[in-house]
């Protein structure tokens, strides 16, 4: 599933295509993705002039004119492909691309300097969906959703907040989006393995009597940071489905240091251990159990 990099990623790709275009037409070729459309959704967005498009969490969302924001996960498979009229300069005569197979959404949208373009949602699993909301702080899809944590809430303090006295297991907690959203299994693992911390650490034994961050976790929480910038650098990941908007594919799986990497030789200098998997609520995790003791 497309975690904060990847989404982050592609709304850095349809942004130049959608921020401040009007939608003048929706097609839908199915009447649900993983959950049916709003009964609304059509004439919700059509006539609409699009806002500056934002990420929450693992959340595309697509602020509008009228005050209605319309949010979409990717699911396991979910893709958005860009036919514009205009790009990089080129003006060329707009031919509406031939509809493949999972193309369920398409946004036919006009932009003030690309002209026509079409937004085509692709999703040949259908675990993504689209929904509409208002008021974010009323959604059911953030109401009880963690701090950013690429933004200023985000600290060691705030996880240890979180954390005391609790005895679940490092791993889970981060994945648990009530603690901090957006983040996945594949950047909690490799975030873990860098900061030398064992996934199954209680996190009650992270936070000092006082209600501080002990030093592993004033060590964590940049290095999460540092993981997921350096993941949006590179384009996300691309395990199975994963691809940008552009059609090109993610290369942060080229340094993975422990994600995925079951058996194979640790890469901390002077480690001689391999990296193990286990399954923790019901994920795999990667780590070396020489260096995350």
């Amino acid at each position: 599933m497309p975690e904060l990099p990847e989404v982050e990623t592609v709304k850095n790709g349809l942004a130049p295509f959608m921020d401040g275009a009007t939608i003048t037409r929706v097609v839908l070729n199915r009447e649900n993705l993983r959950f049916p459309f709003p009964a609304n959704f059509k004439s919700s967005l059509e006539d609409q002039q699009i806002g500056q498009l934002r990420r929450r969490a693992k959340y595309l969302i697509v602020p509008l004119h009228s005050g209605a924001n319309l949010l979409a996960h990717l699911g396991m498979s979910g893709s958005f492909k860009i036919n514009a009229e205009l790009v990089e300069g080129a003006t060329r005569k707009f031919v509406p691309l031939a509809r493949e197979k999972h193309d369920h959404v398409i946004l036919q949208i006009k932009h003030p300097q690309k002209g026509r373009v079409d937004i085509i949602y692709n999703d040949p699993r259908r675990f993504g969906y689209m929904d509409l909301f208002e008021d974010e702080a009323q959604s059911p899809h953030f109401a009880t959703m963690g701090p950013e944590p690429l933004g200023n809430q985000f600290s060691a303090q705030h996880l240890a907040e979180r954390f005391l006295s609790k005895r679940t297991p490092i791993k889970s907690a981060l994945l648990d989006q009530r603690n901090v959203a957006g983040l996945g299994n594949i950047y909690v693992c490799e975030a873990l393995f860098i900061a030398k911390i064992d996934p199954k650490r209680p996190v009650g034994t992270l936070v000092k009597a006082d209600g501080r961050p002990k030093k592993a976790l004033e060590l964590l929480a940049p290095i999460i940071v540092d993981v997921l910038n350096q993941a949006i650098a590179a384009g996300g990941s691309t395990l199975k489905d994963f691809k940008h908007a552009d059609g090109e594919l993610g290369y942060f799986q080229h340094r993975f240091k422990a994600y995925g990497r079951e058996g194979e030789p640790c890469l901390a200098p002077s480690c001689k251990d391999k990296i193990a998997r286990i399954v923790q609520s019901g994920r795999s995790t990667f780590y070396c159990p020489t260096c995350q003791s």
